[in-house]
């Protein structure tokens, strides 16, 4: 009773004394309600990934294939040679018992880096033409992710490319997310939300929340701009697909979700590897990526598997 209340996600943690918020950044303490982070300074690293990525959006991307070039990409196509500024963030509004960047959970551990050293870090090198903010996931840290991708994008040269992207679960403050879309709709860059799975009760027993707010801030993004970009969509989905949990039945529903608003959307489906709370589990039976496969292509033309490492393949093909 009487806690101090925080707005920054979907979870909107009312804080008792002495305790912290679910994702462990903000405290009421006996000098009163505290928060590790600000709009000018964030928990976080980063570091240099050469282009092309990873990233889950790079086989539809300006970075990954030169879509929007020249007004979003360096290169008429793939992006060798230019970096991507990954920003890593500490903490997280959900808590995923598979998560595959646990180390966001080392709160001590975790270094503080201003907005003026990222900008100037980006400024100094001009073959980085994107940031992404993942970690944990940037909702409990969106203020600071907002107020440096502005700061970067006012004080870079106007001929330069700088997309900014989000890779995040989706669950924030509607106001705060709509406000990161429109800087990730004006660079170039997207943003990828991981609707980990279409159950409410499985969101809950996999991380621990709901994920409603997820699809609710997808929806909204999309009805506001979705259709702005076509030729360099702003919105992805993912799906990790845990097996035992993540099935075909949660992967038609979400895929059907998708096409409802557009079935041009991108979805990856994730191969899962073992990790964190569940390291006892199987990577994701080749069966299964083909059930899922074949479940989301019935709804969305443009889906794409991801992780094939894991399953000891190179490419895919149904």
């Amino acid at each position: 009773m009487g806690g101090v209340p925080c707005t920054l996600c979907a979870n909107e943690c009312v804080i008792g004394k002495g305790d912290r918020g679910y994702c462990g950044l903000r405290a009421n303490s006996s000098d009163g309600f505290t928060s590790d982070t600000s709009p000018n300074e964030a928990a976080l690293y980063y570091y240099l990934d050469p282009q092309v990525t990873n990233c889950c959006a790079a086989w539809f991307c300006p970075a990954g294939t030169g879509a929007g070039y020249p007004k979003y990409t360096c290169r008429s196509g793939p992006e060798i040679g230019y970096y991507n500024l990954a920003v890593f963030f500490y903490g997280c509004n959900f808590d995923c018992l598979f998560c595959q960047n646990a180390s966001h959970k080392r709160l001590d551990e975790a270094s503080r880096c201003s907005v003026e050293t990222l900008v100037s870090t980006t400024l100094a090198n001009k073959r980085i033409s994107c940031w992404c903010f993942f970690g944990g996931s940037p909702e409990p840290q969106l203020p600071f992710a907002i107020s440096a991708s502005k700061t970067m994008l006012d004080s870079k040269p106007e001929n330069r490319i700088l997309r900014i992207c989000f890779e995040w679960n989706g669950a924030g403050n509607r106001l705060l997310v709509e406000r990161a879309a429109e800087l990730a709709l004006k660079s170039g860059g997207n943003i990828k939300f991981d609707l980990k799975c279409a159950s409410d009760t499985v969101s809950r027993a996999l991380s621990g929340v709901s994920n409603r707010r997820s699809f609710e801030n997808f929806e909204m993004l999309f009805t506001k701009y979705g259709r702005e970009r076509p030729d360099v969509p702003l919105l992805t989905a993912t799906t990790l697909l845990v097996p035992g949990y993540v099935d075909t039945s949660e992967v038609e529903r979400i895929a059907i979700f998708l096409a409802d608003l557009d079935e041009d959307i991108p979805y990856s489906l994730l191969v899962f590897h073992p990790d964190f709370m569940m390291s006892d589990l199987p990577v994701t039976p080749y069966r299964q990526v083909e059930d899922c496969y074949r479940a989301a292509t019935k709804h969305l033309k443009r889906v794409n598997v991801g992780n094939l490492a894991t399953l000891g393949i190179r490419s895919w093909a149904l």
